[in-house]
């Protein structure tokens, strides 16, 4: 049933317009669900997407800034979104480089939202 469940948030992430890959993992850096066409080394991608956010958390503790909602990496073409799901999970998603990403992520936080409160 829990595999069930992550396959389903990992299609409703699939389906936000403009993403085109995304991870669901732990904030402890476990790979939980995906739906990405290329190889690559799961458990450091999760871990390294974990850690990622984790820095941006403690970062902002430092200046006294509340704690990110998520962290964005902009490359040449793609963006890719690392964003809190409730207390224990991220979605990682890709989208194109484009210059307004703000329906994608309203979408993905919607997302978001309703994984956090299933888990």
């Amino acid at each position: 049933m829990l595999k069930e469940k992550i396959h389903g948030f990992i299609e409703k992430i699939s389906a936000v317009e403009g993403v085109s890959a995304c991870a669901l993992i732990s904030r402890d850096g476990i790979m939980l669900g995906k739906s990405m066409q290329t190889e690559f080394n799961e458990p450091w991608f999760a871990a390294m997407n974990a850690t990622l956010f984790a820095s941006a958390e403690s970062a902002s503790t430092i200046i006294k800034a509340a704690s990110p909602d998520m962290v964005t990496i902009f490359s040449r073409d793609n963006t890719i979104v690392v964003m809190g799901a409730g207390e224990k999970l991220l979605i990682v998603a890709v989208t194109g480089r484009k210059s307004d990403a703000s329906p994608t992520v309203t979408a993905l936080e919607a997302v978001a939202n309703e994984i956090g409160g299933s888990f």
